[in-house]
């Protein structure tokens, strides 16, 4: 009798877990899962249409406008001055820069000179007997004449007859020849002709100078030229004697320069044309250093300027209406680098200020409130203290 109860308790557990299973493996509903709305906080500006500087961009190295190479006409020995030639020394205008041993050479302009102060005297007797008249003017020549300066000019001709009494005692040629010679003869000092500094020296103290050698390099440190290439387009927008803002790389430093010349040719392969701009009296300046020019052009009325990186294919830029993202058709009117100038786009509007990874129309977005973000942030650090 327990063996039939058992055997049919067993019967009954195994079917109702047959039932059981069918009835599970029927029920095919699954829970729902939730989804949770992400909404992206984003930056806004209100749209105050108004007059944007229109700013050429440009950059260029500087080069001073006054450059002297320094070249040998004549040989010799350099002779120690006053100042070491060397790199980085500074002239003021009229100093020596080089000299060059010329004794040998100054004994034959003595020489040449004393033939001319001889010539002179011996015709003197002439002069008196058969020119009285001129007589006193040659006289006060030879008085004036001084072997250790610069041999001075010969008196005026006042005849014909003057003239050819002179010419043919071979004074002219004489005189001539000593000029020559005065004239080379200054070659062998070199003078810094402004004020400036010494940027190549080629050759030291004591060095054998050879005719047509290059000694160095010497540069005016008060004024130099940029040059840099403008676009054509902006051609009638420049104008000489404008303004122009110049800064250096790390944005620290700024200078105003001035535009002195404009090239009256275009660039055939870049399409540009070339613009100076001359920079003075700014004590760090340097040959060769890099800077960025701001060249003002025009404004242009009723637009904005907003980063490159807001304005989307096709020209649209997002704006927030009732807090979703939409695309607005916007008309580009200058690109500079990090920068855009645009048009057509109302007042009022709302526009984002910084851009989205992965924006699109209809997009859910929440305003950053700046007034209650910082309001948060008194609450936090008053519950700190």
């Amino acid at each position: 009798m327990r063996n039939i109860i058992l055997s049919i308790l067993g019967i009954l557990l195994i079917v109702g877990a047959v039932y059981g299973a069918i009835i599970i493996a029927g029920n095919k509903t699954k829970p729902k899962s939730k989804i949770s709305k992400v909404v992206n906080t984003v930056f806004v500006d209100t749209v105050k249409n108004g007059s944007i500087p229109i700013q050429i961009t440009a950059n260029g190295n500087l080069v001073a406008k006054r450059k002297l190479e320094l070249y040998a006409e004549v040989e010799g020995v350099f002779k120690v001055g006053p100042k070491l030639f060397k790199t980085g020394q500074q002239y003021q205008k009229g100093q020596t820069l080089i000299s060059i041993d010329a004794s040998e050479y100054y004994a034959s302009v003595q020489s040449s000179k004393s033939t001319l102060y001889n010539l002179v005297t011996s015709i003197m007797p002439d002069l008196r007997l058969d020119y009285p008249e001129v007589y006193e003017k040659w006289q006060k020549y030879l008085t004036d004449f001084d072997m250790n300066k610069v041999t001075p000019e010969l008196p005026e001709i006042s005849s014909d007859k003057e003239k050819y009494f002179i010419t043919g005692r071979n004074i002219y040629t004489t005189y001539y020849n000593v000029k020559n010679l005065e004239q080379r003869l200054s070659k062998y000092r070199i003078c810094a002709p402004f004020s400036g500094i010494l940027t190549e020296a080629l050759v030291t103290e004591g060095t054998l100078i050879r005719q047509g050698q290059k000694l160095g390099e010497f540069i005016d440190t008060s004024l130099y030229e940029m040059e840099v290439a403008i676009s054509k387009e902006y051609s009638d927008l420049l104008k000489v004697g404008g303004s122009v803002a110049l800064t250096d790389l790390n944005k620290i430093n700024t200078y105003t320069g001035e535009i002195i010349r404009i090239n009256g040719r275009v660039d055939q392969a870049s399409q540009t044309i070339t613009t100076y701009i001359e920079l003075k009296d700014h004590v760090s300046l340097k040959e060769g250093m890099y800077l960025e020019a701001n060249l003002q052009t025009k404004e242009e009325d009723d637009a904005i300027e907003i980063d490159r990186s807001l304005l989307q294919e096709d020209n649209k830029i997002f704006v927030v209406r009732d807090s979703i993202l939409d695309a607005l058709d916007v008309q580009p009117v200058y690109f500079s680098d990090k920068k855009v100038v645009l048009k057509g786009v109302p007042d009022d509007t709302v526009i984002i200020s910084k851009s989205i990874p992965g924006a699109y129309s209809g997009m859910l977005v929440s305003v950053f409130d700046e007034n209650k973000e910082n309001a948060q942030s008194g609450v936090r650090s008053k519950a700190a203290e």
